[in-house]
């Protein structure tokens, strides 16, 4: 029994992914909310899409801190979810002034409005 708990602890599965598979997936999340940003015109949207981006990049910086066997990356994580949800506050904030104003969550009539 005292061999298979040191099999198990000594293994931890996320160190059995390789780092490339995680960089795959990381590009791909990236990628899908660069892609969010870029095209679509609801804020709140547009706001998913930054948070899905942050996430990869948390995702990154997990891996590698896991990889290097640091908490230099885990630490980084903490800093990221501080600026995430900042960012989650203001863009509520702003969805509600928008709505209050425009009547709408649409950035490209909020444009045409103000024209």
């Amino acid at each position: 029994m005292n061999n298979l708990q040191n099999i198990h602890h000594s293994m931890p599965i996320v160190s059995q992914v390789p780092i490339l598979y995680v960089i795959g997936l990381v590009l791909i999340l990236f990628s899908i909310g660069l892609i969010g940003v870029l095209s679509r015109r609801n804020v709140i949207v547009i706001f998913m899409s930054v948070e899905m981006m942050l996430n990869s990049v948390n995702l990154l910086f997990i891996a590698f801190a896991r990889l290097y066997g640091d908490l230099g990356g885990e630490v980084m994580v903490f800093f990221v979810m501080a600026v995430a949800a900042a960012e989650a506050a203001i863009g509520l904030a702003l969805v509600i002034a928008l709505h209050r104003n425009y009547k709408t969550v649409d950035m490209a009539e909020v444009a045409e409005l103000k024209q």
